[in-house]
């Protein structure tokens, strides 16, 4: 499958989280950010990977953490979209 086609599947299934999220937690869910510890790791990974340098249990990790940052880039972009909704009501 396409990253393309799963982003845009993933997408669609998270669109009924977005209309259930009030404005409050619209709010917060869009204003989310990794801990220190959290974005130090990533970006500790994601150089490993660069260089090539990364071992196989470390690529694992990092590519848990990479879907799992894009399905949390995609809750904040339903949070972002509730939010417009509600402004424009």
């Amino acid at each position: 499958m396409e990253v393309t086609t799963a982003f845009s599947t993933l997408s669609r299934l998270l669109d009924p989280v977005r209309d259930c999220l009030n404005a409050e937690a619209a709010g917060r869910i869009a204003a989310l950010r990794a801990d220190a510890e959290a974005q130090a790791r990533l970006d500790e990974l994601a150089e490993r990977n660069s260089e090539g340098s990364i071992t196989p249990d470390e690529r694992a990790e990092y590519e848990s953490l990479v879907s799992a940052a894009n399905l949390i880039a995609v809750l904040q972009a339903k949070a972002r979209s509730a939010l417009t909704q509600r402004a424009a009501r």
